[in-house]
């Protein structure tokens, strides 16, 4: 497997030996931890706004974040992207498995393949992702919202919510 941005292998646990991806061994349960929370924050990036504008790229993190730091959501980030409606499965019912189109995130249970085709945006995501973590860049860039919709849905929950504003192709919310 060979990898074009440095990063993409830093924040996967691997490094680069003469162009061969080769995994590295986390030094604690941290650092793993660590290496995937930042794997699902550039994951939702990517699919909720990979097409979009820088500035709507950090919004959308940037609710995840909110999110993670608000009692009424999950304490990871990848609690947060994964959080949905889960079912038992028909193959198996001791095995639970996401409703289709029943996430808080429409990308993680859409019954597609996750794995990012367009490398140029991928890469952007994870150092946006990586920024947000790791220096707070862009962090409040959506003043404390937890929730974002297209611009080209109006979802029954929005007239709840106190609207910030309009960041690329999404807007954004936040509890009153």
């Amino acid at each position: 497997m060979k990898i074009k941005h440095i990063l993409s292998a830093t924040l996967t646990g691997a490094m680069i030996i003469g162009g061969i991806v080769a995994p590295i061994q986390a030094k604690s349960i941290e650092e793993k931890h660590a290496a995937e929370e930042h794997q699902c924050l550039a994951m939702n990036i990517y699919y909720e706004a990979r097409g979009s504008n820088l500035a709507d790229k950090a919004g959308v993190a940037d609710v995840v974040l909110n999110r993670v730091n608000d009692a009424r959501y999950p304490n990871t980030i990848c609690e947060v992207v994964h959080q949905g409606k889960q079912k038992p499965s028909w193959k198996d019912p001791n095995v639970m498995v996401m409703v289709r189109d029943a996430c808080q995130f429409s990308w993680y249970c859409d019954g597609k393949a996750d794995d990012p085709q367009d490398e140029d945006r991928w890469q952007e995501a994870q150092l946006i992702a990586y920024n947000m973590l790791e220096h707070n860049k862009f962090r409040g860039i959506t003043e404390g919202s937890t929730h974002y919709h297209a611009t080209y849905v109006n979802p029954s929950w929005a007239k709840t919510l106190q609207q910030v504003g309009r960041l690329g192709a999404h807007i954004y919310y936040r509890w009153e």
